[in-house]
């Protein structure tokens, strides 16, 4: 945890410094960079964008123009509560895809509701050329995709994806866990990279998850064999 956190720190440090932050700054959180309506148009021309019926995005803001995208093309559009903190951890986006809107107007889903997913969105903080992803640090899209893996929702079909700045994408080697997934497709602004293998988890790898969290989240709670 303490490399993956150093990477953070000197990601937000480089987007701040270098003007590619938007409001309310990166620290702490998936930056919201600038040309992410340039990314979001770039991922909606590539051929698994359009094959893709069945869209679930991340809730940060970097990805809006994406669930837009999603929503003006009539794709079905999920997207995780943030936290995963209501009993039904899944929002079927009805109108406008902002975290607000889309809370209060869409229609929570338990994951035995959702259909099979075609297409995966996920924010990043850090990402390189092997698909290696660093997130936020709260470990919430791993527990996404674990949930869907254990319910049958994703397969090898299933494309994961993730917009970032280019300065977000690195030639280096990140750290990794066994819970953590690969992302398929990176798109910046300018590029898009295609990764050269899948990694990913079969599903909620319980004795990766401290029992205070356990306990927290109610998805989780529910599902818990120790319990």
């Amino acid at each position: 945890m303490d490399a993956k956190q150093e990477v953070r720190e000197r990601i937000w440090d480089l987007l701040q410094r270098e003007g590619a932050a938007r409001f309310p700054g990166a620290h702490g959180r998936i930056p919201n960079f600038r040309g992410a309506e340039r990314a979001a148009d770039r991922l909606a021309e590539l051929p698994e964008w359009d094959a893709a019926q069945v869209v679930k995005s991340n809730p940060d803001s970097p990805q809006l123009p994406v669930r837009r995208h999603a929503r003006r093309e009539g794709k079905t559009l999920y997207m995780a509560v943030p936290r995963l903190a209501d009993e039904k951890p899944f929002v079927l986006v009805a109108g406008d895809p902002t975290i607000k809107r889309a809370l209060a107007e869409g229609r929570h889903l338990a994951v035995e509701d959702l259909r099979p997913v075609d297409l995966i969105v996920c924010g990043t903080v850090a990402v390189n050329r092997e698909g290696v992803r660093i997130g936020k640090g709260g470990g919430f899209s791993d527990l996404e995709f674990a949930l869907l893996a254990q319910g049958g929702l994703v397969s090898d079909e299933t494309t994961i994806v993730t917009t970032v700045h280019d300065l977000q994408l690195l030639d280096e080697e990140l750290p990794e866990t066994d819970h953590d997934f690969r992302v398929d497709v990176i798109v910046t602004p300018t590029s898009v990279v295609r990764t050269p293998y899948r990694r990913r988890p079969p599903g909620i790898l319980w004795d990766h998850l401290a029992e205070e969290k356990r306990a927290a989240i109610p998805v989780l709670r529910e599902r818990d064999p120790a319990n």
